[in-house]
């Protein structure tokens, strides 16, 4: 058997490279081979978080794979007919569970049939897509694209308890569709309807979020916009502070993590600085929308946007893209911080 090979070191080198490669691998049907797996990460190799996404993959489409287990630096993954279904993974640390979906996702919306897929594990770690983030922010456009799905909460999980579990419902869709984003969100954000607030509270004071939205209001002058603060309920402590700007899409969505020894008035710095630069670029896509875009364009055969500066994340992605597949892929600098991103002809 001949397998494409993959550097998992190439660009960003993390666990970006593996996840869009078993996609790719299971949409075009091509047997891979990766190999330096999360290279210039401080424990380089397959987490718990990344083993799941690959017994995911392995799962849905009973891919045949050599040496997938816990530290692994090399894996062989040979895809096989997608099966849609009933399934149920966990992660059993507070890891991703939003990341491990986004890996299946899109191979099981355009299977032949519906699908339940239920994760436990990390919902809210301030290192990867939150929940919220893909509720809001991601899951909107890829109804747009085409995309059925829907999202049952059952509970949150913040880093470092976990815990979080839900469900997402997939119906079977033939194609995707084209969209092109770029009406700058700035538009949106000048109208105070379209703009929120919100703090995410677990087994800590209030008086957190509380003193959170009132900083990033000050800063960012949103005097008449909603700011709410939520107690969730989730195994652990935790604290996730977002800012929103609505648009006629979706949600951009910017959220800060607390962390421990940092105060709510630095979370809320530091997320609406985040709001600030990405208002003034006028663009319509925030960086971290920006490369996860990328795969459900590809598979809709094109679509455009424009973004702040391309993350190496994003440049990665591009990268592992074109390896299995010919599609045009070009990024334009529209001017000082305004970018396009465009897929196909």
């Amino acid at each position: 058997m001949t397998y494409k090979f993959i550097d998992g070191a190439q660009g960003e080198g993390g666990g970006q490279v593996l996840r869009s490669a078993l996609t790719m691998s299971i949409l075009t049907k091509q047997p891979i081979e990766i190999v330096n797996i999360r290279a210039k990460r401080r424990k380089p190799g397959l987490l718990r978080q990344h083993l799941t996404s690959v017994l995911a993959a392995q799962a849905i489409c009973g891919a045949t794979t050599e040496g997938v287990e816990l530290g692994a630096g090399r894996i062989r993954f040979s895809p096989g007919e997608v099966v849609p279904g009933d399934y149920h993974f966990a992660i059993g640390t507070a890891g991703s569970t939003v990341l491990v979906c986004q890996t299946i996702l899109p191979v099981l919306a355009l299977s032949n049939a519906r699908s339940s897929v239920t994760f436990e594990g990390g919902t809210h770690n301030g290192k990867s897509p939150s929940l919220c983030f893909f509720e809001q922010s991601y899951l909107p456009l890829m109804q747009l694209m085409g995309m059925r799905c829907e999202v049952e909460r059952i509970a949150l999980g913040f880093y470092p308890a976990g815990g979080g579990k839900w469900k997402i419902t997939i119906e079977p869709t033939k194609d995707l569709g084209e969209v092109a984003l770029t009406t700058a969100a700035s538009n949106f954000a000048a109208t105070p309807e379209n703009c929120q607030l919100h703090a995410l509270i677990s087994q800590l004071p209030l008086s957190i979020g509380e003193r959170e939205v009132k900083t990033a209001t000050d800063i960012l002058n949103w005097d008449a916009a909603e700011g709410t603060v939520t107690e969730v309920d989730s195994p652990g402590p935790g604290n996730s502070f977002q800012l929103k700007i609505k648009s006629n899409t979706h949600t951009s969505v910017f959220e800060v993590v607390g962390e421990m020894g940092v105060s709510a008035e630095r979370v809320a710095k530091r997320c609406a600085g985040r709001v600030r630069k990405f208002v003034h670029s006028q663009t319509a896509v925030e960086e971290q929308l920006a490369d996860q875009l990328l795969i459900p364009m590809t598979l809709a055969g094109g679509g455009s946007y424009t973004t702040t500066k391309p993350t190496l994340h994003t440049a990665t992605n591009i990268d592992v893209i074109k390896q299995f597949t010919d599609i045009e892929i070009t990024t334009e600098q529209l001017n000082d911080v305004c970018w396009k991103i465009t897929l196909g002809a």
